[in-house]
């Protein structure tokens, strides 16, 4: 060992108690019953949605990705389709996400550098050409402007001549943890709740392959939740959506089938593994006792995950690899349906081709190598795992109760209560990592003196993108059909001053006439104002 090496062992090794969930040391047969665990592809689905598991088809891999121009993006697509990547996961930069054209004096330092610069149909168009959007599912990671996203993306399958019922993918249009999370929200509360029901029984009548909401647990995690807080308000999320669309009048039969979630897979192998077994359970008795579905398509819980996120980190960058794929086999024990792979170097910069390729190669290498897929739910029955699921569900329902006695979800976002809460565990879990009690390997324990991030090759972003998406969107407002754009933001108005009319249409409309996002938005909020954070916080 170098004398340069000053490896810091703890004193004890003993895993935090990350969910407050008692993880059990000492359990007997009593902890499977069968009849509660089921089958797979059985209600309640606590061994899977799918009675062959993964044998019948593997879960679509996509790897999340997008930068700079949409010219960038789209080679970007290509590259990783042509190394084996069966889906797209889109990544937008922050102007779309908010809702800001790219001439906006807020945007212009942000374009295009945590996602691709999407500012109309015409950046659509050059994102997708040449893909089939007809054999391709496309993720988008959009909220507070998802409507307007998917819209685009329907007029690009129109301009395509692609068929809109041949369309899979999954817009993420969660917008009640953007309040609690992330913070890219536009609209209040109340009217975001409609665009959202809007988007949704619009999709099930035009696009019904398409899952128009991914109800994510994922940001809240990486805020400070617990594994059994991560799904306790995604859960409670997902309620408050289901409500709102029976309030609408949409049949919960019907559009709880294209209800999907997202989740973040973070470093405690079976945590993560009981976190996705009891929330697919849990998910499952309340569609049939809260609503009474009897479809069982209704009743399930499919959901796509991400392996990495906040769980990697800067120093020994390598040693995410590794993380990546502990996570990426817990994600497959819990059964997810779509799986994205963080690359090694993403905790401080936006992914090489190479370290792209070599995610997508670990799923690539569970899938067909680890042989973890050629049967169904392999864990199904471990006293170990069961008795960890049963006491998952119940810190869950714990949770969901307690959101319920403070008024729901919504009441405990307008009024901070759930904020507050990820602040508290955010906290805690930032002094677990800085006291060294929640080991990280190669950063508070293990480590280098005077080590220095090294990586093979750095990403570098063209500085040229923000005046090249400027011309090009000074382009589109010189070529396009003004009185066009004017007619379908006033039908826009128009429709979003109704309580109940669908304002997809009129989205759709305005897409295909190159209004810009932050026309549409600025359309919206006119009658619908801006969400303000609570004072408290």
């Amino acid at each position: 060992m170098s004398s340069r090496d000053n490896i810091q062992v703890p004193p004890e090794l003993r895993p935090i108690n990350r969910s407050g969930v008692d993880v059990p040391t000492s359990v007997d047969a009593s902890a499977v019953d069968p009849a509660y665990i089921g089958e797979p592809g059985e209600y309640p689905f606590t061994r899977g949605i799918f009675p062959d598991g993964y044998q019948g088809r593997l879960w679509t891999i996509r790897q999340y990705s997008g930068f700079g121009t949409a010219e960038e993006s789209n080679a970007r697509y290509k590259f990783l389709l042509g190394k084996g990547q069966t889906g797209l996961s889109v990544a937008l930069d922050l102007p779309t996400q908010c809702g800001l054209d790219p001439t906006h004096p807020m945007a212009r330092p942000e374009i295009g550098k945590v996602g691709v610069s999407l500012s109309n149909l015409s950046e659509a168009e050059i994102l997708f050409d040449g893909l089939d959007l007809s054999k391709i599912s496309t993720s988008f990671t959009i909220n507070g402007t998802a409507a307007i996203i998917y819209a685009m993306y329907l007029a690009v399958a129109d301009k395509q001549g692609v068929p809109r019922s041949k369309l899979t993918g999954t817009i993420q249009n969660d917008i009640l943890k953007e309040y609690v999370a992330r913070g890219t929200w536009i609209f209040p509360v109340k009217p975001s709740m409609r665009l959202i029901a809007d988007s949704i029984l619009y999709s099930n009548d035009v696009s019904p392959r398409f899952n128009p909401i991914s109800i994510a647990g994922a940001h809240v995690r990486d805020a400070g939740a617990t594994a059994a807080e991560e799904m306790a308000y995604t859960l409670a999320n997902g309620l408050a959506y289901v409500d709102e669309l029976r309030e609408r009048g949409g049949d919960v039969e019907k559009f709880a089938k294209r209800l999907s979630f997202f989740f973040y897979v973070h470093m405690d192998f079976f945590e993560e593994i009981a976190k996705f077994r009891a929330g697919r359970r849990l998910w499952a008795k309340l569609m049939k006792e809260r609503y009474g579905v009897q479809d069982p398509k209704a009743q399930h819980f499919r959901f796509g995950v991400v392996c990495g996120g906040s769980s990697l980190v800067a120093p020994q960058p390598y040693n995410n690899v590794v993380r990546v794929a502990v996570e990426t086999m817990a994600a497959v024990f819990g059964g997810a349906q779509s799986i994205f792979t963080c690359a090694f170097d993403e905790a401080f910069q936006i992914p090489t081709e190479f370290s792209a390729e070599l995610a997508v190669r670990t799923q690539q290498i569970i899938a067909y190598e680890s042989g973890i897929g050629r049967t169904v739910d392999p864990l199904g029955g471990s006293y170990f795992l069961e008795e960890h699921t049963n006491r998952m569900e119940e810190k869950i329902v714990q949770v969901m109760d307690e959101i319920e006695a403070y008024g729901g979800v919504t009441r405990a976002i307008e009024e901070g209560w759930i904020q507050l809460r990820l602040a508290e565990r955010g906290l805690e879990r930032k002094l677990d990592t800085d006291s060294g009690h929640n080991v990280i390997v190669g950063q508070n324990h293990f480590k280098k003196a005077n080590e220095e991030i090294k990586v093979g090759e750095v990403f570098t972003l063209d500085p040229t993108v923000a005046q090249r998406a400027l011309e090009k969107f000074q382009r589109v407002l010189d070529t396009r059909n003004q009185a066009a754009v004017d007619t379908s933001l006033g039908k826009l108005a128009a429709a979003s001053a109704k309580d109940r009319e669908n304002v997809m249409p009129y989205l759709v409309e305005c897409c295909h006439a190159y209004a810009t996002v932050g026309e549409m938005v600025a359309c919206l909020k006119k009658e619908w104002g801006e969400f303000k954070e609570p004072v408290n916080l």
